[in-house]
């Protein structure tokens, strides 16, 4: 198909969408336009549950989990991970803490994000968190500082002025304005920050992940985790149960 009938047909197709008609004409949209289809396109529920499989890659472990990962907007992030139907490690994350245990070293960790960023190999707080897992940009996206183009028939979002080892770049699909890759350089740092989504699952007229890959780096040392969502409830009662085990070791991060 040439370029100029996949813009005709784009356009026709998102005309057609309740959340995509103020953009009449794809080809030169203007990054106002991109960014606030792309905020329109956040997902509105209460609660979420939903089962995961989980893939976790280090130079020193790879490890594949059953998660049972439950939401509270803006309030509670919940996760279970399991191996055949044994829990090995629960996590509750709010936007002011994050607390986990793990029943094999019989260990437990209550205090910041810095666990969290640990773990995914870049720094992260809970709204970060909650935008990752649901497809939405991890950063807050001010138009008159972003500019926009179309990049292999995708929208590229980048900020005018990249500041000073920092370059950030986002790449967003043109049928429902959600994230197909976002990515995060700090080349003076020496470190990287990817991450890819898959096709998205319509729940009602809502569209969230089928897959995400995450993918760090700093100073050689890589992250690797992909994720697979399994099954999606929304508005569901749903619960967050936490409590450390008496006996348990608290981690101490350096």
């Amino acid at each position: 198909m040439k370029l100029k009938s996949f813009y005709l047909l784009l356009a026709l197709v998102l005309a057609s969408c309740g959340g995509a008609k103020k953009i009449t004409n794809i080809e030169n949209a203007s990054a106002k336009e991109i960014i606030a289809a792309h905020k329109a396109a956040a997902p509105d529920f209460k609660t979420l549950a939903g089962r995961v499989q989980l893939v976790y890659e280090t130079e020193e472990k790879l490890q594949s989990i059953t998660v049972s990962l439950r939401m509270e907007k803006d309030k509670n992030i919940w996760v279970k991970a399991s191996i055949l139907g044994i829990t090995i490690a629960k996590v509750l994350i709010t936007p002011t803490s994050v607390s986990y245990y793990e029943t094999v070293g019989k260990t437990y960790f209550e205090g910041d994000f810095a666990l969290l960023g640990d773990w995914i190999g870049t720094p992260i707080n809970f709204q970060q968190a909650q935008n990752m897992l649901l497809g939405q940009s991890i950063f807050t996206l001010n138009p008159s500082e972003y500019r926009s183009e179309i990049f292999q028939n995708r929208f590229k979002i980048q900020p005018k002025q990249q500041p000073q080892n920092f370059i950030h770049s986002l790449f967003l699909n043109p049928e429902n304005f959600k994230i197909a890759m976002e990515t995060l350089a700090q080349p003076n740092s020496d470190r990287l920050l990817s991450i890819r989504y898959g096709d998205y699952q319509k729940i009602g007229d809502q569209y969230f992940p089928s897959t995400i890959s995450i993918d760090t780096s700093e100073k050689g040392a890589t992250t690797k985790i992909e994720m697979n969502y399994r099954k999606i409830d929304l508005n569901a009662d749903v619960s967050f149960p936490f409590e450390i085990p008496q006996g348990y070791e608290e981690i101490q991060l350096n």
